[in-house]
């Protein structure tokens, strides 16, 4: 290679073709252009004549000039210039690329591929083989794929096919993989490593130094991994929490929230200290927002790690209590209904009533304490909920074991059994671990829980089954019977501290967790089975179908989940109700990555040597072309084209003139008429457009261009961009009209007359317009533009003296603006191109104004469009198409109304009065029949 600063050639040698230059200059002067072919007329006409033009026996110098440069260019593209080369790979022997593709690698991994074939071009360049490993296990169901030493361009092959897997490295398995490949000792390593920590790092570093050399590529801060943690319950609120390897300065990561659909449902930011690990963030949102959430995201991560898929777990069901709230005056220490609100009032949504109160509303889980026992009727009503899928919960006292009474999943015995007193039975008894078929599988026993008291169940032979919890001496704690589409559950003793001190423990809450999350069949019919893979998450965090060869989880999963290629994390169950595991709680905190002494160390990059060949050889493509125009016209092959001549020199300057002269130049005024003696003065006139730039011109003139008044605001700015973006979006997507990106318009200094349509947000804190800028909108409106202000305030009113906005008359002092009336249902608005009753925005409910009359210019069509429903924020969208913001009351139909309003008005933009013609008519009510 040959260097020469900041820029090489990676093949010197066909720079030795430079020396033929001479030769080809030579050779192409002895070489005239072809003869141009007349047809001659009669010679008689030609008597006397002498030809006006002569063919030239040598070549123009200038045609020479240009095949010069074109056989330059063809042999610098040969020689392969590179600009800023990147030196030669050390050593001798092989490449041996090491890339870390577990969870931690999604972030920066664009870089990391970028880097590694950077790598492999220069090993390539050096004639020099290439090994690729992977240290995290391969999926089940991925290909075989060649290993040890390869060509570079097999090597590259294989490394576009790498993807980050959504589990942790495996680098001891690599570094044996590495042993087994019998690897040459003269080989340069590199590791592109993902900065983490794990058991297998020290044998790895330690096997790569054997090698001839070592280098790590470490990743920066934007790209270093953060580790999402499941939510965990604060009160009424979900602590959102993430880890990150290194306390390497103050930072903050956001967190969005989605529902199944991919819509975002809420976002917080994660805070962390400039000496902490871990950030925090508390996420408050409505219960029924809550309930919605199905995963949250830490944005710019896109990784299985930075991803937490949720589940019933974290949603705040509707649980009610059958009962009155405890009082003071009713010692509610003592009462049931106390004991049932503090477990589970910070994770549910509670409501506490009698029974034609709890069931009138979306209930999911009734709880029944032995205090408010229900009535006969009361019992019927209970029975046809559950059998529509409720979960009743009854608890025993005193109450249930005095009576008969069939609400109750298995027969009991009258009376109860008191342990521990004077006719007692034996001592306070302590609960045996939970039976396989009971969906508290898993949850640790307390061995200072002691029952007291309970009520007995009649021995059957389905009791076992009906089981859920036993005591030390097997007798029926709790006990549960499907009845349709739900549960009925009795747990046999107290929900107070009467009957035991169960109510008093962290078992308590957690039992009752397991019956609301049963609510909606997470445990599928009361078994604790185990779970089939329902959906998997890859390397990227996407959900999809889980690949071949996953295994089902066992019923303990919930403690042993680990994940791996043969376990990815997702969710797990059917289509009824899912399980979701998740990297994060799953695996150990990251730590940094800790290297042995003398490892050479750098970071991932994307910068790196150009490769100048294919811009060289696009000159050349250039020059060959304009060679072949020339030729055709000195052949006269091209009568139609400019003739150069010995004039082309001079005009290619003065072409450079043009083009390169000022954009600065006005446009001359015509001369104002003379004054008629005695006519009143006029008063001065206002400032001039300003001029028009090239660019301005060529961006208005050449594309379609919706374009927005920029406020000063940074917000509404960039909320008035998004919502055209999304607008343009909808138009190029559902009719004939592409436009370009929308423009945003200084009124100073911008002319608007390009744009056939301009969005004005009206703000507090715009400034009053200059005589300038009133000017240039006095002169949009005259010449048929249309402006859409939009107050944003949903209370525009122009029937009063006194109504409208007080921003929108202070922006509007000094523009002839004509009177306003609200748009009848009738307008040609409403039938542009969808029909449309109703023309909502993020809001609903405000007027539409109009110019009043049949408009001033533009063929009848309103100049100016008033509403107050914030447009803009009902179509600004994301680069996934999902709305940036909330669009109240009707949601995304509201939404989809808004982009239809929207349609109609750039239609009506464009062409005017169109569907006013009477000949549509009968399509129209056509379409309205239907």
């Amino acid at each position: 290679m040959l260097s020469l600063g900041a820029f090489a050639f990676a093949a010197p040698g066909m720079l030795a073709l430079l020396v033929a230059l001479p030769a080809i200059y030579f050779l192409l002067r002895l070489i005239p252009p072809l003869p141009k072919l007349v047809r001659f007329p009669a010679i008689r006409l030609l008597v006397g004549l002498e030809p006006p033009e002569q063919t030239p026996m040598k070549m123009p110098w200038w045609l020479l000039l240009l095949r010069l440069l074109l056989a330059t260019a063809l042999i610098l593209a040969v020689a392969r210039p590179l600009l800023n080369p990147q030196a030669d790979l050390p050593g001798r022997g092989p490449l041996l690329l090491v890339i870390d593709d577990g969870w931690s690698s999604a972030p920066g991994w664009a870089t990391r591929t970028a880097h590694a074939e950077r790598l492999i071009q220069r090993a390539e360049r050096a004639n020099r083989p290439v090994v690729l490993v992977g240290t995290a296990p391969a999926p089940l169901d991925a290909p075989a794929v060649r290993r040890g030493a390869m060509r570079p361009d097999e090597a590259r092959t294989l490394l576009r096919a790498f993807r980050p897997k959504p589990w942790p490295t495996d680098r001891a398995a690599a570094a044996t993989a590495i042993d087994q490949m019998q690897v040459d000792a003269g080989t340069y390593a590199v590791w592109l490593s993902d900065g983490l920590e794990d058991e297998g790092a020290t044998r790895l570093a330690e096997r790569l130094r054997r090698f001839d050399g070592l280098q790590v590529l470490l990743p920066d801060q934007a790209t270093t991994p953060l580790l999402l943690l499941p939510p965990a319950a604060e009160g009424r609120d979900l602590k959102v929490r993430a880890l990150r390897a290194e306390a390497d300065g103050p930072r903050k990561a956001a967190v969005q929230a989605s529902d199944e659909q991919g819509r975002v449902v809420a976002r917080i930011d994660l805070d962390f200290a400039a000496t902490a690990t871990q950030g925090e963030g508390m996420l408050s949102i409505p219960a029924e927002l809550r309930n919605r959430m199905a995963r949250l995201d830490i944005e710019a991560q896109g990784g299985a790690g930075s991803t937490i898929l949720l589940d019933e777990r974290h949603r705040r069901r509707p649980v009610a209590i059958l009962g009155e709230r405890a009082t003071a005056g009713n010692q509610p220490l003592l009462q049931e209904i106390y004991f049932l609100e503090r477990a589970l009032d910070p994770y549910v949504s509670l409501s506490i009533g009698d029974r034609e109160s709890v069931l009138t509303r979306n209930t999911a889980v009734l709880l029944i304490p032995d205090g408010s026992a229900p009535s006969a009727n009361d019992r019927e009503e209970i029975a046809k909920w559950i059998e529509r899928g409720g979960i009743a919960v009854r608890f025993a006292g005193p109450n249930l074991a005095a009576g008969a009474d069939n609400l109750v999943p298995t027969k009991l015995r009258l009376g109860d059994r008191a342990l521990g007193g004077i006719m007692s039975w034996g001592q306070p008894s302590a609960l045996a671990e939970f039976p396989p078929n009971s969906p508290f599988l898993g949850i640790p026993v307390p061995k200072d829980v002691r029952i007291s008291q309970q009520v007995l169940a009649e021995p059957t032979p389905d009791l076992a089954d009906k089981t859920w919890a036993r005591l030390a001496d097997g007798t029926p704690l709790v006990t549960a019977e499907k009845r349709g589409q739900g549960y009925l559950v009795l747990i046999h003793t107290t929900a107070n501290t009467g009957w035991s001190n169960l109510s008093l423990s962290g078992l308590f809450v957690n039992m009752l967790q397991r019956l609301v999350t049963l609510s909606r069949g997470v445990a599928g019919d009361g078994v604790n089975k185990a779970l089939k893979p329902w959906r998997t998450l890859d390397g990227f965090g996407r959900l999809g179908a889980p690949p071949a060869g996953i295994q089902i989880l066992p019923a303990d999963a919930a403690e042993t989940f680990q994940p791996k290629p043969s376990s990815p994390p997702g969710l797990y169950g059917d289509e009824n109700a899912q399980v979701a595991f998740n990297i994060g709680g799953r695996i150990a905190a990251p730590k940094p990555l800790v290297l042995p002494s003398g490892v050479a160390t750098d970071r991932l990059s994307e910068a790196g040597e150009t490769d100048l060949s294919k811009w060289f050889l696009l000159a050349a493509l250039v020059l060959l072309l304009a060679d072949l125009l020339i030729s055709l016209w000195l052949r006269g092959l091209l009568p139609k084209a400019i003739r150069f001549g010995r004039a082309a020199p001079a005009a290619l300057f003065l072409a450079a003139l043009v083009f390169t002269g000022s954009p600065d130049a006005q446009a001359q005024q015509p001369p104002a008429a003379p004054q008629r003696p005695g006519a009143v003065a006029t008063p001065p006139a206002k400032p001039g457009p300003p001029p028009l730039t090239d660019e301005q011109a060529l961006k208005g003139s050449l594309d379609i261009r919706l374009a927005y008044i920029i406020t000063g605001d940074k917000e509404v700015d960039d909320i008035s961009k998004a919502g055209l973006e999304g607008l343009s979006e909808i138009l190029r997507s559902r009719t004939s009209v592409e436009p370009a990106d929308p423009v945003g318009l200084d009124l100073e200094r911008d002319e608007p007359r390009l744009y056939p349509l301009i969005y004005w947000p009206v703000t507090s804190t715009q400034p009053a317009l200059s005589p300038r800028a009133q000017a240039a909108l006095d002169r949009y409106l005259r010449t048929g533009g249309i402006i859409f202000i939009d107050t944003r305030d949903q209370q525009m009113s122009f029937d009063r003296p006194a109504g409208g906005n007080p921003d929108l008359k202070r922006l509007l002092a000094g523009v002839e603006t004509p009177p306003l009336v609200a748009m009848p249902p009738n307008h040609v608005l409403s039938k542009a191109f969808y029909l449309l009753s109703d023309m909502p925005g993020r809001w609903q409910g405000g007027k539409l104004w109009i110019e009043s009359g049949s408009g001033r210019v533009n063929d009848g069509v309103t100049t100016i469009l008033i509403g107050s429903n914030d447009y803009a924020g009902a179509w600004a969208a994301d680069q996934r198409g999902r709305g940036l913001l909330p669009v109240t009351p009707g949601g995304e139909t509201q939404r989809e109304m808004s982009y239809r309003f929207g349609v109609n008005l750039v239609m009506h933009a464009l062409t005017g009065n169109y569907k006013d013609d009477q000949v549509h008519l009968q399509d129209i009510m056509q379409r309205l029949r239907r």
